[in-house]
C-alpha cells in the first residue's frame, strides 16, 4: 500500500524517534508498504518519520546511483549499490570518518528542493535487519550518504538544517509553501494543519 509522505512543516520530522522492539504491530507490512512508497515516489531512502512514524526504522535502495555511472567512478562502489536494499531498525551510527564532501541532497519530504550538503564519505552502522539479526557495517561514498540522510530523519533532523543560514533563509518562501500545501508533486503527501485555538 503506497503511504502519503509528510511534508516539510510537520512536527513529526523535527523529533528524534523511539527505538521499536520484536513486537512492534505489523512490521513486515509496514516495511513492505514503505518500499512501495519510496518507489512510486522515485527515492532511494525513506525513513519512518517520513510517513508519521515517530520510530527508528528507515530503508535504502540506491540502485538507481548504480545506473548512470559516470567516467572515474569506482566500480566496486557502483556494484555495491546495484545491490544496496536494506532495513535498518533501531540504528545507532557508531562512527563517520574521513574529509567532508558535498553533494546536491533532496529529500520527498521537501520537494523540489536540493542544496548541497557536506557529509563525511565513510560511516560505521550498528543496526537490526528485518529479520532482528544485529549487524555492524562499514559504508562509504553514496551508500553512507545515503544512510547519513536516512539516520538524520529518525534524529530529528533535514537536510536544510545541514545547508548554511543564509541559503536556508532564501529558501524560507519555498519551504513555507511546501508547508502550506502550495507544490505540485506526482507522489501522494500529507501536510500539517494546525488546530485553531493552538
Amino acid at each position: 500500500m503506497i503511504l502519503p509522505i509528510v511534508a516539510y512543516g510537520h512536527p513529526v520530522l523535527k523529533k528524534e524517534a523511539e527505538e521499536i522492539d520484536q513486537d512492534y504491530p505489523n512490521l513486515k507490512e509496514l516495511i513492505a508498504n514503505m518500499f512501495e512508497t519510496m518507489y512510486a515516489a522515485n527515492g532511494v531512502g525513506l525513513a519512518a518519520p517520513q510517513i508519521g512514524l515517530g520510530i527508528r526504522l528507515f530503508i535504502v535502495d540506491a540502485s538507481p546511483f548504480a545506473e548512470d555511472p559516470e567516467e572515474g567512478d569506482d566500480p566496486a562502489e557502483i556494484e555495491l549499490l546495484k545491490n544496496f536494499k536494506k532495513v535498518f531498525i533501531n540504528p545507532i551510527i557508531e562512527e563517520e570518518s574521513g574529509k567532508e564532501w558535498p553533494f546536491a541532497e533532496g529529500c520527498l519530504s521537501i520537494p523540489d528542493i536540493r542544496e548541497e550538503v557536506k557529509r563525511k564519505p565513510e560511516v560505521v552502522i550498528s543496526y537490526y535487519d528485518e529479520n532482528w539479526e544485529l549487524k555492524e557495517e562499514t559504508y562509504s561514498g553514496f551508500a553512507a550518504r545515503v544512510i547519513q540522510h536516512e539516520y538524520d530523519h529518525v534524529e530529528g533532523i533535514l537536510f536544510t538544517d545541514r545547508i548554511h543560514p543564509l541559503k536556508r533563509n532564501m529558501l524560507r518562501g519555498k519551504l513555507d509553501d511546501i508547508a502550506k500545501g502550495k507544490i505540485d508533486v506526482h507522489y501522494k503527501m500529507k501536510f500539517f494543519t494546525k488546530k485553531k485555538g493552538r
